[in-house]
């Protein structure tokens, strides 16, 4: 079992940036991919972003050149930095792990997730 705890949300204006973190613990040996996702009100979770252990990345088109993923091998940590946010940013962001990057596109695959932390783009 690993416990994801995200944090860095918050109120923003478009066009301003946001870093978000989350820590991984407990059985983590088995972690290659790690990933972002978010749920708007009334939509569907969705990806947001996926890396892999050595690296490669993959991004949802709305995000592209505006997110960038990253990861700490070394204290099991995902960052999602995020510029020039858009108030369809809006969302809870959640982050989640997994063995191959290609199962991080479907947040169906993943049973249970972390708290969140709320993202809020508006002038």
């Amino acid at each position: 079992q690993v416990h994801l705890v995200e944090s860095g949300g918050g109120l923003v204006q478009p066009g301003e940036s946001l870093t978000l973190s989350c820590a991984a613990s407990g059985s983590v040996f088995a972690i290659n991919a790690m990933g972002w996702y978010r749920q708007a009100p009334g939509k569907q979770r969705e990806m947001v972003a996926a890396i892999q252990g050595g690296g490669k990345t993959i991004y949802a088109d709305s995000v592209k050149g505006r997110f960038t993923i990253s990861r700490d091998n070394a204290k099991d940590m995902v960052y999602l930095q995020m510029n020039n946010l858009k108030p369809e940013d809006t969302a809870v962001y959640y982050c989640n792990v997994g063995i191959f990057l290609a199962t991080m596109y479907d947040s169906e695959n993943f049973d249970s997730w972390g708290q969140g932390t709320q993202v809020t783009v508006s002038s």
